[in-house]
């Protein structure tokens, strides 16, 4: 009985934690789209499309990112990932690949000044890390243990539930 109580107790946590982690993706997405909109809205065609070379992947992987924490409160401690939804996830990070790839030749062709450029670079760097810290290799530590946290070699939790539904359905 108390393990089922530490079990169900431990479910909440991560639950709430999960919560937390997709709505701060999904906020993190809508101000970087906003701040895009916003300053990005005086430039010109080429201007703009650098920013949205460097915003729109990000801003994909972050929503999916968002979305992928919100639905995972379904079978966090319970199941594993529906085995549609992890076969999406390899098709969103093949997509997030290629939107990285064209995204970087717009901001390069069309960055309006040497600024801009290493602005937008700076975004789009950001993009990269993030697919990184879903896909590859989990890079997202507290401040005060982040060299020790990334030298572990995590597999992120998004990549261990899309590899445990392949598994669990083959």
């Amino acid at each position: 009985m108390a393990d089922e109580v530490s079990s169900r107790a431990r479910r909440d946590r991560r639950r709430r934690q999960y919560l937390s982690l997709g709505l701060g993706e999904l906020a993190a997405a809508a101000v970087f789209v906003g701040v895009a909109l916003w300053h990005g809205a005086p430039l010109d065609t080429g201007g703009r499309l650098a920013v949205l070379g460097a915003v729109g992947p990000l801003a994909v992987v972050l929503v999916a990112a968002g979305t992928y924490w919100l639905l995972a409160r379904r079978w966090v401690g319970v199941g594993v990932m529906p085995l549609g939804l992890a076969r999406a996830y390899l098709a969103l990070g093949v997509l997030a690949v290629i939107l990285l790839a064209a995204g970087l030749a717009a901001v390069v062709a069309g960055a309006p000044s040497l600024a801009w450029l290493v602005l937008l670079l700076l975004v789009w760097a950001f993009g990269v890390v993030e697919v990184v810290n879903y896909a590859l290799r989990r890079l997202a530590f507290p401040a005060h243990r982040w060299v020790a946290g990334v030298a572990q070699g995590r597999v992120p939790q998004l990549a261990a539930d899309v590899r445990a539904a392949l598994i669990a359905r083959s």
